[in-house]
């Protein structure tokens, strides 16, 4: 292997599909040991029934130059996640990237469905899935960070600290759910810091993940056939892109300046340099208070 991450080991729980994949496999093309964990492997499927699995993202790891291991993990589970720990402590002896981005609640929020109306379980499971799980990875896979100077923690979530402030995103648990992980970065900023480590919140733009793809009933190669129905779709973005954004984190050595920060792909890659697969650079953020939220016609000149 070799590359900038070259004798880095990253864990990145939620990795079967989406961003989790995306990052997994760019810090892999960056040359790092990468553990993957989720719920669906190749014998068995969680309650999303669907076809990704953790053995393909680990074995899209190795083919982009890294090494990619899989590790069925219910993140819900402390004993699992502390397993889980304590093989990449006895394999590697060292933990470099945390990356958190457990999710599971594509199925479990209603849109534009208030609190008292929501199907109450689904909203609960939600909440459960997005901050407990982070909150049990943290507590477990933070002290092997801390073995070395310079460790790096991401909080994946959906929406800037300035955007998701002024912004309803879509019902009570949705929008609870990734506040919360914004603030989870924050706070961990503040007790990472001083001991020499990094924590951030990082969120993609419009994911153009195997699952909104499918929805929109389209492919990667030829997503663009959803614009005439979907016409924002036009700046989305590919997870490798997010991939890119944490890949360029891990690898930089002043990355303790983004300490406690809320960050997004698309803001990253003006700092880095760094391009999605096809050359573009999409600034989601940017373009959805610009054209999208201001009521414009699609047009995502300028902005990709």
């Amino acid at each position: 292997m070799s590359g900038p991450l070259k004798d880095k080991v990253a864990l990145v729980a939620g990795a079967t599909r989406g961003a989790g994949r995306g990052i997994a496999v760019e810090l892999g093309a960056a040359g790092a040991t990468v553990y993957v964990t989720g719920r669906t492997t190749r014998a068995r499927r969680s309650e999303y029934d669907r076809p990704e699995t953790i053995e393909d993202t680990a074995d899209l790891v190795t083919a982009a130059g890294g090494r990619g291991i899989a590790v069925p993990t219910d993140h819900l589970v402390p004993s699992e996640v502390r397993t889980l720990v304590d093989r990449v402590a006895a394999e590697q002896g060292r933990l470099d990237v945390l990356v958190n981005d457990v999710w599971g609640g594509e199925r479990l929020f209603e849109w534009d469905t208030p609190v008292w109306e929501h199907d109450l379980d689904n909203g609960l499971r939600l909440l459960r899935l997005a901050i407990e799980t982070h909150a049990i990875t943290s507590h477990h896979a933070l002290p092997l960070l801390l073995r070395r100077p310079g460790g790096l923690v991401v909080e994946m979530t959906d929406g800037t600290a300035e955007y998701n402030a002024a912004t309803y995103r879509v019902s009570f648990f949705y929008d609870l759910a990734k506040s919360a992980v914004l603030r989870m970065a924050f706070a961990l900023g503040q007790e990472l810091g001083p001991r020499g480590a990094t924590a951030v919140a990082l969120t993609p733009g419009w994911l153009r993940s195997e699952m909104m793809l499918e929805n929109f009933g389209v492919t990667e190669d030829n997503w663009r056939d959803a614009l005439e129905r979907v016409p924002h779709f036009g700046i989305s973005e590919t997870p490798f892109f997010v991939g890119r954004a944490v890949a360029a984190l891990a690898a930089d050595p002043e990355r303790a300046r983004w300490n406690g920060a809320s960050l997004s792909s698309g803001g990253l890659a003006r700092t880095y340099g760094f391009t999605d697969r096809d050359g573009s650079r999409p600034d989601a953020w940017r373009y959805l208070v610009e054209v999208q939220d201001a009521g414009k016609p699609a047009d995502t000149t300028g902005y990709r």
